[in-house]
């Protein structure tokens, strides 16, 4: 037993570092990608503006004047700019090398006047456009990524925009956390750090004359660029000891390093491992020993236990029929308000032909309320052909009797047209009275707006309203009911003539616009328009200027309309203008027989 024991704590241990390993793991990787996210981010920032400025006309002008007063002007805008996307120093470089403007010309760093034709980002600017080039500042003593741009005119080389990204605060940030973390370049060289001592350091050991070239350069001032104490750990290779500045020993630490995109560099995390892996020990050594001892007496309690399993079993087998008989209620529940939703559903189906129903009986009586309005003038209309009727009838007799049966004749072919008409205008009345479904066709638009005005025609004659009818196509055909496309242009008609009233200049115009696919007709005429309040609400039920008037009649149009598929618009434009636009039919084979108005 005591064998047992010593082997649970061991595996216990084992297992217990390797969860808290993979643990830290995790955690070293997600802080990684996410400094990583806020270090590209800063760099991405940073490298718009100088791309920005190099084509400020100011700077090129700047450089090819050397004017005093314009230089001066760009030192200002340059600190401000500095201060505004909290970067380290702008400035602006001439073709020889020497600062003409910088953002920090009030400090005692001031870069002016000074001479950077040495520096390798600005020869590389100069022969390829643009460079980026980490170095120790000569002047600031701060690190930073200079980030040069070539300022050009008209073919021209003027000299390079420079902005020195500095990453203190960044720096500071990685400080407020206990892993310590570092950007190092391609040849492992530690350029940002949130531990001071690792800065300008490497993390491989550098070659003697490398090492001698880079110093020489100055891009790291007189740093030593020796090697951090970074020991890898045996059995894995991701697990460093290092001795941190202030701390009496070396510690363990899991290291994840992710590259920066856009850069050649790699930024590393240093995950602390001892108290994870302490903490995590303990709790699976504690687990262990308590399970060396749930298993000690586990051989005396399990006759009580096997006891304990029989009743368990019984009330399980108790709870299941329960819970049976309840599914078998719910199940009936919800067969019962699955009838009921059926139920439901048959009676929204019947209300819902209870409204078409009546939005057709809506129809019907809008079209026999126009019928009553127009009855006068139809009346009118019928009244003059039979009046006409009867006199040629009389003169007819007359010519019979003298034997003058030419005259005669001409006096029933006279009456037969009359008859025609007569035939047209009831023929019109029927079929604008008659109640049927609607039925989508094509319909010729000019045989529509016929049928209207043949209804209304005798209304406009006696208020005196001027009728245009401006069709660009009578003949193109639309989809649409006949009859109820008719109504829509009744009420319409009918209205603007209502608005006009016995205006002396009244006017009303049809128009249209015959398109590939769609025919727009336009109905306006000249009268006062409509009021903001009226035009916002036109198309809602019982919204009307008529003082008799219920306020269904546009309402109805407009459903006309858009059973066809088509649209209806309302504006003020020197009167009521309303918008119709239909679906165009598609026009017969060649050689098909067509209705034509």
């Amino acid at each position: 037993m005591l064998a047992v024991m010593l082997g649970l704590d061991r595996a216990a241990d084992y297992a217990a570092r390797r969860w808290a390993l993979a643990q830290v793991e995790g955690g070293a990787e997600t802080a990684a990608a996410l400094r990583v996210a806020v270090l590209r981010s800063e760099i991405e920032k940073q490298r718009s503006l100088p791309i920005a400025l190099a084509q400020d006309p100011d700077v090129r002008r700047a450089l090819e004047t050397r004017d005093p007063e314009r230089l001066v002007a760009l030192n200002r805008r340059f600190e401000a700019l500095a201060a505004g996307a909290r970067t380290g120093v702008i400035y602006l470089i001439d073709d020889e090398g020497h600062t003409m403007a910088a953002s920090n010309f009030r400090t005692p760093e001031s870069f002016l006047g000074s001479d950077y034709g040495f520096r390798p980002y600005f020869r590389l600017a100069l022969s390829e456009g643009r460079a980026e080039h980490f170095a120790f500042g000569t002047v600031s003593h701060k690190p930073g990524l200079y980030l040069a741009q070539r300022v050009e005119a008209d073919g021209r080389v003027l000299g390079v925009l420079v902005l020195k990204a500095e990453f203190d605060p960044i720096e500071d940030e990685w400080r407020r956390f206990s892993e310590p973390t570092f950007v190092t370049d391609d040849r492992h060289i530690v350029l940002i750090a949130s531990e001071p001592a690792f800065r300008f350091r490497t993390t491989v050991a550098l070659d003697p004359v490398e090492r001698n070239a880079i110093r020489e350069s100055l891009q790291f001032g007189d740093a030593p660029l020796d090697l951090i104490d970074l020991t890898a750990v045996a059995g894995d290779p991701r697990l460093k000891r290092v001795r941190l500045p202030g701390r009496k020993a070396p510690e363990e630490f899991f290291e994840a390093s992710m590259p920066v995109p856009t850069t050649d560099w790699t930024l590393s995390v240093l995950a602390p491992t001892a108290a994870t892996i302490n903490l995590a020990a303990t709790a699976a050594r504690a687990s262990a020993a308590l399970l060396g001892v749930v298993a000690l007496g586990s051989a005396g309690l399990w006759r009580s236990r096997r006891r304990r399993r029989v009743l368990a079993e019984a009330r399980s087998a108790e709870a299941r029929r329960e819970l049976e008989e309840r599914v078998a209620a719910r199940t009936a529940e919800l067969s019962e308000a699955n009838a009921q939703l059926r139920t439901e559903m048959e009676e929204r189906r019947r209300a819902r032909l209870a409204i078409d129903a009546l939005q057709d009986e809506l129809v019907q009586a809008s079209k026999l309320a126009l019928l009553g309005q127009i009855a006068a003038g139809v009346a009118h209309e019928v009244n003059q052909p039979v009046a006409a009727i009867r006199t040629f009838a009389e003169n007819s007799r007359a010519f019979l009797d003298r034997g003058d049966t030419t005259s005669a004749t001409q006096n029933l072919e006279t009456i037969a047209a009359l008859t025609e008409r007569i035939g047209a205008i009831t023929g019109e009345l029927r079929a604008f009275a008659r109640k049927s479904a609607p039925q989508l066709e094509p319909v010729p638009l000019g045989t529509a707006i016929d049928g209207a005005l043949l209804l209304l025609r005798y209304r406009l004659l006696q208020t005196s309203i001027a009728l245009t009818v401006a069709l660009d196509a009578p003949g193109a055909r639309v989809m649409a009911d006949r009859v109820r496309l008719e109504q829509v242009f009744v009420n319409l008609i009918q209205n603007a003539a209502e608005a006009l009233g016995t205006r002396a200049d009244g006017e009303i115009r049809i128009a249209s616009q015959t398109g590939t696919d769609k025919v727009v007709v336009t109905v306006c005429d000249n009268g006062p328009g409509l009021s903001e309040e009226v035009l916002g609400a036109l198309f809602l039920p019982f919204t009307t200027t008529k003082p008799q008037g219920l306020g269904l009649g546009l309402v109805i149009s407009k459903d006309i309309i858009v059973e066809c598929g088509g649209t209806v618009a309302v504006e003020n434009r020197g009167g009521a203008h309303f918008t119709i636009t239909l679906p165009r039919a598609r026009e017969p084979a060649a050689g098909a027989e067509e209705e034509h108005p």
